[in-house]
């Protein structure tokens, strides 16, 4: 099985751990990052895994030959050259994810006990163009999603922005999710990709809004406490907390 590993983003949010090495390789309880991702990636049945790189990206590289690849197949998609945020990351590497298989796409400095395997299996028996993992914590962006699970639209009830264009929020129409940063995407997500203004530098969740009323993306919500976006000082003290706990 296929997947994607994040691993570009500049960790800004995490300096300065960050000043002088990736995101990816900062430990959490010991261990960096990406090793838990591939690990618990590899432990659920992903052997063909594709990983980007940008900040710091020889550390990755070298990081990952002294381990021997995990044991699994790793190809790199280098952005050093130019960060290309999520979706232009997925564009990117659209020659080694097309095909017939769905492939799992996963941040980085995203920590959870999720079954990523059920996950993937859950898009394969509800076949859709995407299937986003969500959850119920209290953010201030949301996903809006109908009774049948398909993305509508989104909000943010800080700025009261509310996307796509046009769309006017009202509270209680839709389920109000969160975003979990994990999904598994079909190959025929690329054709909406094709429009030239999803070319280049783009992040996923706007195109997802943009195309959610002709694609069919869907929305699962899982909440477990052992989620985390480990991307942030406060977050990652509390996934240290829950792993030295387990």
């Amino acid at each position: 099985m296929k997947a994607m590993i994040f691993a570009a983003g500049l960790g800004t949010r995490l300096r300065p751990l960050t000043d002088h090495m990736p995101k990816a390789l900062v430990p959490v309880a010991g261990v960096p990052m990406l090793q838990r991702v591939i690990l618990r990636l590899k432990e659920s049945g992903f052997n063909d895994l594709v990983i980007n790189i940008h900040h710091f990206g020889e550390q990755i590289l070298d990081f990952l030959k002294a381990n021997q690849d995990f044991g699994v197949r790793i190809r790199i998609s280098d952005e050093r050259g130019e960060l290309l945020d999520t979706g232009g990351g997925i564009r990117k590497v659209r020659p080694l994810l097309d095909g017939d298989e769905p492939f799992l796409v996963h941040n980085v400095d995203i920590l959870s006990d999720i079954d990523l395997a059920a996950f993937y299996r859950l898009h394969l028996e509800h076949p859709c163009d995407a299937t986003l993992l969500t959850n119920h914590r209290q953010t201030s962006r949301y996903l809006l999603v109908d009774a049948e699970g398909r993305l509508r639209g989104w909000v943010n009830k800080s700025t009261g922005e509310v996307l796509p264009a046009g769309a006017t929020y009202v509270e209680g129409n839709y389920t109000e999710l969160a975003f979990g940063c994990i999904h598994v995407l079909s190959p025929s997500i690329f054709r909406y990709m094709e429009d030239e203004r999803w070319h280049g530098k783009f992040s996923i969740i706007p195109f997802y809004i943009d195309i959610c009323h002709r694609a069919d993306v869907r929305c699962y919500a899982i909440d477990s406490e052992g989620w985390f976006d480990i991307g942030k000082p406060e977050t990652l003290a509390k996934a240290e907390a829950y792993l030295t706990c387990l």
